[in-house]
């Protein structure tokens, strides 16, 4: 095969083996070994001879006479032996034979080990390259086997904390869409059902049905919101107006929003609202509006989910660097195999609870993205089915810095 300059070019794989890595960490142990073989040849011969002449002219003295047995020629006498070319000469060969021993002997057991060494690297790529392939492919489940402790092995453990990452998101991708599928459901049915009795004429328009499309519209309406504000409150894209504000305001700000309902299910429930707020606190950073936010969506819960007779209590307080808003309602409680889920899109603790009664399932998830966004955490906690829970969260403290 010929490009279009009509030199012909290498097949495909043997051009991928030429530019292996493999080969080329070879090439390069090759090119180390070379070079410092050539060197210790060329300072062997530069240095030994010399060197060796000179500690023998020590060892003999300075009065070394004939009879020495190096002298240039059969009975030559004086302290010049060692200059003997044929002893110099003879001495340099036996000198060059071990040199060039030794280093073939080197040269080959560094082509064995670069050769291991080498397998062992290209190894490791090769298995995160295939591997990289597969999950491109959509098999998220790929994962590479290592047991080196090396920077490659470290490499490989990142590889698959990535691969693990991937399959998380794809995972948690297929149950929104699978949540949302369901949670439009039941609306859409609704509306179909109505609007198909309406042009059958089995049932007669009136206010009620008119009242009854108009509510299922505003149920699907406001999932819309809730999936819409999801989606940017995990995208870190809603904008925070951070300030120094006042954390009691952000407490009867809350409570002011659900004073009526409050005093509403009281009348029907016995339900009341407690509140331990101290006199004063420090500032906190956060956005105000979010804040209130929040805290309302926690007390909403707590309302919706504590039978009656009940209480519900919102204390505000200072800890660690933050202050820290609770609410603690003598509700359903939660049980320990529900509490890690909690703050997961569309998670229910009953499963056969209705939207109308249970929500969408994702307003704690807002709550912890938006919490998170301001720099707090949030939490919650319960002593298990029937004992009630507490959710908290924490804004941080403002600093002028």
């Amino acid at each position: 095969m010929k490009n279009k300059s009509g030199v012909k070019k290498l097949p495909k794989r043997l051009r991928l083996r030429l530019n292996s890595i493999g080969l080329k960490l070879f090439l390069s142990y090759l090119a180390v070994i070379a070079v410092g073989t050539l060197i210790l040849l060329w300072a062997v011969d530069l240095v030994a001879t010399d060197s060796f002449t000179s500690r023998m002219r020590q060892m003999r003295g300075p009065n070394a006479g004939a009879g020495s047995g190096f002298g240039r020629g059969p009975g030559a006498g004086g302290g010049q032996g060692l200059l003997d070319p044929n002893v110099e000469q003879a001495f340099r060969a036996a000198l060059s034979d071990a040199l060039w021993l030794a280093g073939a002997v080197a040269l080959i057991a560094a082509i064995a080990m670069s050769l291991l060494i080498t397998r062992q690297l290209v190894r490791l790529v090769r298995r995160m390259s295939a591997a990289s392939h597969r999950i491109a492919s959509g098999h998220y489940s790929e994962r590479v086997a290592t047991h080196s402790q090396d920077e490659l092995g470290e490499l490989a453990k990142s590889f698959n904390l990535m691969a693990g990452a991937l399959q998380a998101t794809e995972q948690r991708r297929l149950d929104l869409l699978g949540d949302v599928a369901h949670e439009l459901r039941t609306p859409i049915a609704t509306l179909e059902g109505y609007l198909e009795g309406l042009l059958d004429g089995v049932i007669e328009p009136s206010e009620r049905t008119w009242a009854k499309l108009h509510g299922e519209a505003g149920r699907l309406r406001h999932l819309v919101d809730d999936l819409q504000e999801l989606s940017r409150a995990e995208a870190h894209q809603i904008p925070l107006h951070l300030a120094r504000i006042n954390p009691l305001e952000v407490a009867h700000t809350a409570i002011d929003r659900l004073a009526l309902q409050f005093a509403e299910t009281s009348l029907r429930r016995e339900l009341e609202l407690q509140t331990n707020l101290p006199d004063s606190l420090p500032p906190v950073r956060a956005d105000p509006d979010r804040a209130v936010q929040v805290l309302t969506n926690l007390l909403t819960n707590a309302l919706r989910y504590t039978p009656a007779p009940g209480k519900v209590q919102l204390t505000v307080g200072l800890t660690e660097g933050a202050v820290e808003y609770s609410v603690t309602d003598s509700g359903m409680g939660i049980a320990p195999e529900n509490l890690p889920h909690l703050f997961e899109r569309f998670y229910r603790v009953d499963k056969s609870r209705s939207r109308t009664l249970g929500g969408s399932g994702i307003g704690l998830t807002i709550a912890q993205a938006l919490v998170e966004s301001m720099g707090g955490t949030i939490r919650a906690t319960s002593a298990g089915l029937g004992q009630g829970s507490t959710f908290s969260f924490t804004l941080p403290l403002y600093s002028a810095e």
